[in-house]
């Protein structure tokens, strides 16, 4: 009996050892799903998309996916519905738990995220982002509106410019009003790269040590660097 008991010991140790482990945990559901794919992914420093975790739903919507995750950091869940039709959600991850809530119809627009302070902060910035979407519709029917009536009083190209400066300008105020986020550097490189080298650095400046020594951190430092020496 001893014997039993000891070998039972050791059997679970090496199970224990050879478990898997995740600091990151993605759940959710996709409504209407009866068959298909979700992918956990990253983008690599190649820029290439790189898939972390898999899984294969027949007959259910619920999901579960895991990885490691030394810091927040940008992740993507891409959902293959095995009819050649694909969608993908980006959200802000960080250690802990994060649920992705959409619909088999409209993957991508339906998806609700509830996770991380970082994806708090990132959808506080796309809501006024989505403002300026909409202002740009309005400028572009304003345009043919007046083309149809000749009237030339109306610029859509200075409009749309002054939009576009305006836009700038809030990523930026945005990026340096949060400077304890992982959100800002990636806002900088990823919204506004192209912008005068010195609201970059403007931005960089702004940041937490923590935050300059994050991935999105690094990566600005290393665009104003580069800036600086051509």
């Amino acid at each position: 009996m001893k014997q039993i008991i000891v070998v039972f010991i050791v059997l679970l140790f090496f199970s224990c050892g050879n478990e898997k482990t995740h600091d990151f945990t993605l759940k959710g559901q996709v409504k209407g799903l009866k068959k298909g794919t979700v992918y956990l992914q990253r983008q690599n420093d190649n820029m290439d998309m790189e898939t972390i975790d898999s899984l294969e739903l027949n007959g259910s919507s619920i999901f579960e996916l895991h990885t490691e995750l030394p810091e927040p950091e940008m992740l993507f869940l891409k959902l293959d519905k095995n009819d050649n039709d694909e969608g993908t959600v980006v959200f802000f991850a960080d250690k802990g738990i994060t649920e992705i809530n959409s619909t088999l119809k409209n993957f991508n627009y339906d998806a609700k995220i509830k996770g991380s302070k970082q994806q708090e902060t990132l959808e506080e910035y796309l809501l006024m982002m989505s403002k300026f979407s909409n202002k740009n519709l309005e400028l572009i029917q304003e345009s043919l509106e007046a083309s149809k009536a000749n009237d030339t009083t109306v610029s859509f190209e200075d409009n749309y410019n002054k939009l576009i400066k305006r836009k700038y300008l809030y990523t930026i105020n945005f990026a340096v009003n949060h400077p304890d986020s992982e959100v800002s550097p990636y806002l900088a490189i990823s919204e506004i790269p192209n912008t005068s080298v010195k609201f970059l650095e403007e931005i960089y400046k702004a940041l937490t040590d923590d935050v300059k020594a994050s991935k999105y951190g690094l990566q600005l430092k290393e665009s104003i660097d580069e800036r600086n020496n051509l």
